[in-house]
């Protein structure tokens, strides 16, 4: 029987994913498998898992999924020996209203799962004010069980010292303490950690990070604060329909953001999925009746998509009679012209008349519940779809017909509607599932 924990923080930042990927890869070593997720709408952190562990990653959200859903998901985990998934944000960082089954809060997972948390604690400039936090997250909601802490950054033995008698005092068990070490500091980058796939050196510096826990952080005693968890496989809880019997799906570094539960729904669907690389001036399978670029990075690399026409007049053709669709950055590429950083606009593909700038930076984030106003690639109209926003390019122009009424969170109307022209059809947000 496979024992589930939660790894959260009070905030961002603090380090979770150091010491989820540490964790992983040191019970790995002692020959135990393990198992992670991501709770909430993060499209790198799997990566990062599936590196740690030898096994995939998928990403688990209360606010988009139903409990069925979510329970399918980690059904993956049945045959695991521990399960950790990993928080996003604070504990109970989540929207204002609430959705499928919860606000997106790691805590709507912990209590969902009966899995305890493991707070990964930062007591930078200050002492025993981090044991009255961790008291209070303890606290905050019933349904939500404490395992213990283990502190981040700490500054001298002085201050460990401090911050561990407060945290015994309170009653909250402590499995470590981790001094400043930038050296297992991952990458960072506009829109999070540089890629697991960008890395050449990632499984090194997974593997310093596991021998710096595991020298610091009782493993045993985090172990055995596990939840045994009585899983069971799980059938027929995935809610998301395939785009089409034969997908052509972009991937290479500018098309690299897709949920993986996505890509698992669409095999166990039937589907088969064909890989393409714009960046290598490849053009989708001409076998293929659906055509679908994720998002990514390709304000990056706009320069080398422009000068790819092998590429571009390969999705120009396949447009003329199937489906295309583009996420974000994919959408971005569909349109007729992308702006980078420097002020320079690239030519793209000019199936839809979007155009964007990545000079003008203005963040979009959050949830999307979009109604569509016309079919997509395996969605009807009237489909409520729900997903993520996550950007910082704007739109100059879009002439196009909206796709969706789109709107956030907290039911305000959002003007990133997605378009339409021909075969063509693009979001800004990414599609995790379509409500029930």
């Amino acid at each position: 029987m496979p024992a589930g924990l939660v790894i959260s923080a009070p905030a961002s930042g603090v380090g979770k994913t150091t010491l989820t990927l540490a964790l992983a890869r040191a019970w790995r070593h002692r020959g135990l498998r393990v198992q992670c997720f991501k709770s909430g709408p993060d499209y790198i952190d799997p990566a990062f898992h599936a590196a740690a562990t030898g096994r995939a990653s998928v990403n688990v959200d209360s606010w988009a999924m139903d409990r069925a859903m979510i329970e399918h998901l980690v059904s993956r985990g049945t045959d695991a020996d521990i399960v950790l998934a990993e928080g996003s944000m604070g504990l109970f960082d989540g929207v204002a209203a609430r959705g499928v089954s919860g606000t997106g809060a790691t805590a709507d997972i912990a209590e969902m799962l009966g899995w305890p948390v493991v707070l990964v604690i930062d007591p930078s400039g200050q002492a025993q004010t981090a044991a009255a936090i961790a008291a209070g997250l303890r606290d905050y909601r019933p349904g939500v069980r404490l395992a213990g802490v283990v502190l981040n950054r700490v500054a001298s033995p002085r201050h460990e010292d401090l911050v561990r008698r407060a945290l015994n005092d309170s009653g909250i068990a402590v499995f470590g303490a981790l001094p400043r070490h930038a050296e297992i500091s991952l990458p960072k980058r506009h829109l999070g950690l540089v890629q697991a796939e960008e890395q050449a050196e990632i499984g090194q510096l997974i593997d310093e990070a596991a021998r710096f826990v595991s020298g610091r952080v009782d493993l045993d005693a985090v172990l055995r604060s596990a939840a045994a968890w009585p899983a069971q496989t799980v059938a027929n809880g995935l809610n998301v329909t395939p785009p089409g019997q034969r997908i052509a799906l972009a991937r290479d570094a500018a098309f690299s953001f897709v949920y993986p539960h996505m890509l698992e729904a669409w095999r166990a669907a039937g589907a088969e999925i064909s890989t393409f690389s714009p960046l290598a001036d490849e053009a989708p399978d001409a076998n293929a009746d659906v055509c679908w670029l994720p998002g990514g990075y390709p304000e990056l690399h706009a320069g080398k998509i422009a000068a790819n026409k092998r590429f571009r007049s390969g999705l120009r053709a396949f447009a003329e009679t199937r489906p295309v669709h583009g996420e974000c950055g994919g959408y971005m590429v569909l349109g007729t012209a992308l702006t980078d950083a420097d002020g320079i606009s690239h030519e793209m593909t000019g199936l839809l008349g979007l155009e964007t700038s990545f000079a003008k930076r203005r963040m979009h984030l959050g949830y999307r519940l979009a109604a569509l106003a016309a079919p997509m690639p395996g969605h009807r109209i009237g489909a409520r779809l729900r997903g993520h926003e996550f950007h910082y390019s704007t739109i100059v122009v879009q002439p196009d017909t909206p796709l969706a009424v789109v709107h956030d969170a907290t039911g305000a109307i959002i003007a990133e509607t997605g378009s339409r022209r021909g075969h063509a059809t693009g979001t800004f947000f990414h599609l995790i599932a379509e409500d029930r």
